[in-house]
């Protein structure tokens, strides 16, 4: 099952990219399979003018796809999550986000900027058919740091919950593998049972 990292930053590097590097890390860690797409590095041009032709839109559009769950990090700025973020969900399918499990994750100045995920970026991705959106982790600048010698710092709050939530995607990717094999255990009895009647 393989899971999307996606960065929404216009700049690099940033801490809410570090901050979703490290998660990366700690799934890679734990087994799984991670791919990532940096919404900077898409072509401008074809991003802010929706050109569905554009090849690398199309690859990126076709990871979201066959991710079963997509990793989300953005800056808040302006008590917002960023433009360029916004500008490539803009651009995906009504649907585009169905049976994706999300985990949103954001860095922003100040505690009073935390609210930007739940009651900004949270619906656009229900609105998206998210099958599950995870509860959000924010970050102030000051509870990130990146120091040269020992790398990433993340304060021990934080720590807590970027635990809490890799392992709430673990577990929602474990209960929708279970789903699914179920689902198809009883398809498969299915096509048994009238084989048989046929018979």
């Amino acid at each position: 099952m393989s899971i999307l990292l996606l960065s929404g930053s216009p700049s690099t590097p940033s801490r809410s990219g570090r901050l979703l590097h490290e998660i990366g890390r700690r799934l890679n860690a734990l087994g799984k399979q991670t791919v990532s797409i940096h919404v900077r590095d898409l072509p401008p041009q074809a991003l802010m003018h929706a050109d569905f032709s554009d090849p690398e839109l199309q690859a990126a559009q076709q990871l979201i796809k066959q991710a079963d769950a997509v990793v989300v990090a953005t800056p808040i700025y302006k008590a917002a999550y960023s433009g360029l973020l916004k500008t490539f969900l803009d651009i995906l399918p009504q649907e585009g986000l169905a049976e994706k499990i999300v985990l949103p994750l954001a860095v922003g100045g100040g505690q009073s900027h935390m609210l930007a995920l739940d009651y900004g970026l949270r619906p656009i991705l229900q609105a998206l058919g998210a099958q599950q959106v995870l509860n959000s982790i924010y970050a102030t600048e000051a509870q990130v740091v990146w120091n040269e010698a020992s790398g990433l710092q993340i304060a021990s709050e934080i720590e807590g919950r970027v635990q809490q939530g890799v392992e709430s995607l673990i577990d929602s990717l474990q209960c929708k593998a279970a789903k699914r094999a179920n689902r198809q255990a009883e398809q498969e009895a299915e096509v048994r049972t009238l084989a048989l009647f046929e018979a």
